[in-house]
């Protein structure tokens, strides 16, 4: 008996986001220590990875980089560990709000961009799923998170606008960032400043002043981390792009059935 075709039922944005998720999970290996980033892309690269350990039998260790993706793991029966237990990485895969050329990136709207940016720096490699919109000559259009604690934060917030000043971005915004009339707490109950900045000439210049800042914990600039972009596209292609050059696939929806209904059930 033949079976039905199997409907897609992802809108454009979210096939485009499984198409890169799906494509990345295709470089995992058996026995892998893997980073599992955390965003509506990295939550169908969670899915994708799912499916091939039940259907494969892969055996893997994730590292969550937020609650919300240890959640996920949990939920659908992928090992987590956490990083201290792993030590080491052998991939991480997660997000970007925006990326450039010489793939460096901005990433913290989810503000989980701390834990992101620590499990980063403890793998071999780091390969981002994302979509054309993300795709920019320059950073800097999408917000810059940085992490700031609590004690202090409007005064760290003035040394930022000064340092600012100083890389001459004056006239730029920084905001606090709110979750239902209240400072938005990160994973470890710190408050994420938003800088509007529009364009960032000097990446590095900036995330080395924002460092040197004592109330700042971490800024969303991640600079000579990341090895491959992925980027999903509306009609399944995915385009692999990494320092040696680019490659196309393209996800045929018979394929993603199960991860459809993950979807469909909440997880």
């Amino acid at each position: 008996m033949t079976k039905s075709p199997i409907k897609n039922p992802l809108n454009a944005t979210e096939f485009a986001k499984l198409a890169a998720a799906k494509c990345a999970v295709d470089f995992v290996q058996d026995g892998m220590r893997l980073g599992l980033g955390t965003g509506s892309t990295a939550a169908w690269m969670v899915r994708a990875l799912a499916d091939r350990i039940a259907k494969e039998g892969l055996k893997v260790q994730g590292v969550p980089t937020s609650s919300r993706t240890a959640a996920l793991a949990h939920a659908l029966n992928v090992p987590i560990v956490t990083l201290d237990q792993a030590k080491w990485l052998d991939l991480t895969i997660d997000g970007a709000d925006e990326f450039d050329p010489q793939f460096q990136l901005i990433k913290g709207g989810g503000a989980a961009l701390l834990q992101e940016k620590i499990v980063a720096q403890a793998s071999d490699q780091m390969i981002v799923i994302t979509d054309p919109a993300k795709d920019v000559a320059r950073l800097g259009a999408f917000a810059l998170p940085v992490e700031v604690i609590p004690f202090g934060s409007t005064t760290t917030q003035r040394q930022i606008e000064a340092l600012l000043a100083d890389l001459g971005l004056s006239g730029r915004t920084v905001t606090l960032r709110q979750c239902q009339g209240a400072p938005l707490m990160t994973d470890e109950n710190n408050f994420i400043l938003d800088l509007h900045l529009q364009s960032i000439p000097d990446a590095l210049a900036l995330a080395q002043g924002l460092n040197a800042i004592a109330g700042v914990v971490e800024n969303g600039l991640f600079i000579g981390l990341c090895d491959r972009v992925i980027i999903g596209h509306p009609d399944g292609r995915a385009e692999t792009r990494g320092h040696e050059g680019s490659l196309f696939s393209t996800l045929d929806p018979q394929e993603c059935g199960d991860i459809f209904a993950m979807a469909e059930q909440g997880k």
